[in-house]
């Protein structure tokens, strides 16, 4: 079985979970159409507080389904846009690519991943003790952030459950991702 996006999500108000929709609507450039973080520029307040005139490399978030498995099994509930993503993707490594790959969202979007979501309080203020769960260190003691990873929107089009993933990595070396 491919990569298929299982959940699609989007909230026109800051709120930490976004509810599931039938569809979104991905526009070029912006994000998806009608969500608070569509825009140009940044639209995630801390950063909008460090500098406004920031490139949106956050205009869609992305979580892997199996991410919601792993913290359940710590005894977490969390499910699809509870985290505030906009798009849950289910059969794909999502932290394992490269930055500047591209991921085609069924017919026609394309989102070029920027990098790592990087986690912060609040998801502990959703549920005590998963921000642990999504934040790590490995044995080297690097950081190690599982809640997903962000982009950009190359070519817009609508998205919806159930549509396939092609993942189209850049070409030359594998750049591990970072947090944006």
């Amino acid at each position: 079985m491919g990569a298929t996006i299982t959940a699609v999500s989007s909230n026109g108000a800051y709120s930490f979970t976004k509810p599931n929709r039938d569809s979104i609507t991905l526009l070029t450039g912006l994000g998806v159409e009608g969500d608070v973080h569509c825009g140009v520029t940044v639209k995630h307040r801390s950063r909008v507080a460090q500098d406004p005139t920031q490139p949106n490399l956050r205009q869609v978030h992305l979580i892997h389904r199996e991410l919601f498995e792993e913290v359940a099994g710590a005894g977490f509930d969390v499910a699809s846009g509870q985290l505030g993503e906009n798009v849950t993707t289910e059969g794909i490594d999502l932290l394992a690519l490269s930055r500047g790959t591209l991921l085609h969202l069924g017919e026609d979007a394309v989102v070029e991943v920027t990098g790592l979501r990087n986690p912060c309080l609040q998801i502990d203020n959703f549920q005590d003790g998963l921000l642990k769960q999504v934040v790590g260190r490995d044995e080297s003691g690097a950081v190690v952030r599982k809640a997903g990873v962000m982009g950009v929107v190359r070519r817009g089009g609508v998205v919806r459950p159930g549509d396939a993933i092609t993942v189209e990595a850049p070409e030359g070396e594998h750049v591990p991702l970072e947090r944006v």
